[in-house]
C-alpha cells in the first residue's frame, strides 16, 4: 500500500472517535426530512419533476444503485424517453431525452472492478475520465455513486479510485464552479448467506462509506445519505432500496438541483 494511502487511513482512524455525527434525518409519514439544515422539497408528480429538470443535463455515473434513479425518472416522466442502444441492461450506457422540456439524462457504469454480467470492456469507463469530458456549468448536474463493487477488494483500491475521482471533481469545479455535483453514499443491504456477509457485508460497506465522506469533506458537493435513509426506514434492507426509499432519494436530489 502506498504511503499516501497509509496516511489517509491513519487520519481516518485518528478522527473516527471525534465529532461523531448524529442522525442525518428522519421519516415522518413516509417522507424524509433532513437535519442538516437543507430543506427537502416534495416532487410528487411528473410536472414538478420535469419543471425542476427543465433545460438541465444530468450525468449519472456508478453502479446499479445509481441506475435506479434513472429508472425511477423514466417511469415517472412519460416524455423522458430512454433510447435503446442495444446494450447490456445492467451496465448500460443509457441516454434519455425529453425534447420538449430540453431534459437530457445519461447513465454510465463505473469502470473495473465490477461484478455484473459480462459487458464490453469498451463501455466500462472510469468516472474520473468521464468527468474530465464534462463541460459543466449552471445547467449541468453530475451524480455518482461508487461503493458496492469494491467490498470484495482491498480497501487501498477504493481509496485510490476515490482520489482519482476527487481530483477530477476539483478540475471540473475549477473550470465550471456552477456545476452541481451530487454524491450517493453506500446503503445497507440484505445478507442472505455467510459468504455474502464475508465479501459484501454492511461492515465492509460502512468502511467505504466513511472513506467516501472523508474524501469529499469540505468540497462544494452534495450528499444523498443513502445509509441513513435505508437504516431509518421500516422496509427491509436491500442493496437496491425499494421504490418508496428511491422516491425520497429523488426528492433530495431534486431539492439540491432546485432549492
Amino acid at each position: 500500500m502506498s504511503t499516501q494511502c497509509h496516511l489517509f487511513i491513519g487520519q481516518l482512524a485518528t478522527n473516527s472517535n471525534k465529532d461523531i455525527p448524529g442522525p442525518a434525518g428522519y421519516y415522518y409519514k413516509g417522507l424524509w426530512s433532513s437535519l442538516s439544515g437543507s430543506t427537502v422539497k416534495r416532487f410528487n408528480n411528473a410536472s414538478a419533476i420535469s419543471q425542476c429538470l427543465k433545460d438541465k443535463v444530468v450525468h449519472m455515473y456508478g453502479d446499479s444503485t445509481v441506475r435506479q434513479w434513472l429508472e425511477f425518472l423514466s417511469s415517472e416522466l412519460s416524455d423522458l424517453k430512454v433510447y435503446n442502444l442495444h446494450n447490456m441492461k445492467q451496465s448500460g450506457p443509457y441516454v434519455a431525452l425529453d425534447y420538449a422540456k430540453n431534459i437530457f439524462v445519461t447513465y454510465r457504469c463505473h469502470g473495473l472492478p465490477i461484478r455484473i454480467a459480462p459487458s464490453p470492456v469498451t463501455e466500462l469507463h472510469y468516472v474520473a475520465n468521464e468527468l474530465d469530458g464534462v463541460t459543466g456549468g449552471k445547467t449541468t448536474v453530475v451524480v455518482f455513486g461508487v461503493w458496492a463493487h469494491f467490498t470484495t477488494f482491498p480497501i487501498k483500491y477504493y481509496i485510490r479510485r476515490l482520489m482519482s475521482i476527487r481530483k477530477a471533481v476539483v478540475r471540473l469545479l475549477a473550470r465550471a464552479p456552477a456545476t452541481r455535483i451530487i454524491i450517493r453514499t453506500a446503503n445497507l443491504k440484505r445478507i442472505s448467506t455467510p459468504l455474502s456477509a464475508l465479501v459484501g457485508g454492511d461492515w465492509l460497506s460502512l468502511q467505504r462509506d466513511k472513506i467516501l465522506r472523508t474524501m469529499f469533506q469540505g468540497m462544494d458537493v452534495y450528499f444523498v445519505d443513502a445509509w441513513e435513509m435505508t437504516v431509518a426506514h421500516y422496509l427491509k434492507h436491500d442493496i437496491h432500496p425499494p421504490r418508496p426509499i428511491i422516491k425520497n432519494m429523488i426528492d433530495v436530489v431534486l431539492s439540491y438541483i432546485c432549492p
